[in-house]
């Protein structure tokens, strides 16, 4: 969380809103570790990571999704979901993802 603050800093003296995916939780073989972080901008510039880029893209439009509703979300990734390996997680575990708008 620490690497992405300076961008989050940046992005919301510029006044761009922005949105938190944060890995809750890991079934099986996972990229990432609960607790990784990725911010997204509401003009799709992205700093931090939840899969090591595998499900990155997937979780860009997630949250640009959640910027446009207000409305945090969780998602779901995982081997068996034909979305997950349309989108590249191939690793045979499944991804919880937290997503919300942060508030100033």
């Amino acid at each position: 969380m620490r690497e992405i603050l300076e961008s989050i800093d940046q992005w919301r003296a510029e006044g761009q809103r922005v949105a938190l995916a944060r890995v809750i939780a890991v079934e099986g073989s996972g990229p990432r570790d609960p607790g990784a972080a990725m911010a997204v901008s509401e003009d799709g510039r992205v700093a931090g990571s939840v899969s090591g880029g595998c499900v990155e893209g997937a979780v860009v439009t997630e949250a640009l999704d959640v910027l446009a509703t207000g409305e945090a979300r969780r998602c779901t990734f995982g081997y068996s979901d034909d979305e997950a390996v349309a989108v590249g997680l191939t690793c045979g575990g499944t991804v919880h993802l937290l997503v919300e708008p942060l508030d100033w």
